[in-house]
């Protein structure tokens, strides 16, 4: 399956527009979006239709994208995917940082 090529994101572009509102994502490339400095998400085009490869965890899940349920899922599971990427060091940097309250 190949990445999306010009055309494929001209035809996706209402969903780029959608995803570049969200917070913490930016995208380096068109149609290709980072969290930090680490790829999370960018597309293919295959007969079968439009597909959205999502960083969730260590692992890209493949999501179709071909019509309105489908986007709607892309949007609702990279919000969760953003919102569910809490490593060891960022949970305790916030732990130390509740502590550190108490101590006041």
């Amino acid at each position: 399956m190949k990445h999306a090529g010009a055309g494929a994101l001209d035809a996706l572009e209402p969903v780029l527009a959608q995803l570049r509102t969200i917070e913490g994502l930016k995208e380096k490339s068109r149609g290709t979006f980072y969290r930090k400095s680490k790829a999370f998400l960018h597309f293919h085009e295959d007969p079968a239709g439009f597909f959205a490869d999502l960083k969730k965890g260590d692992d890209f899940v493949r999501l179709p994208v071909n019509n309105r349920g489908e986007i709607a899922a892309l949007i609702r599971e990279a919000k969760r995917a953003l919102a569910a990427d809490y490593t060891p060091a960022t949970f305790f940097a916030y732990a130390a940082t509740v502590l550190k309250s108490y101590s006041r």
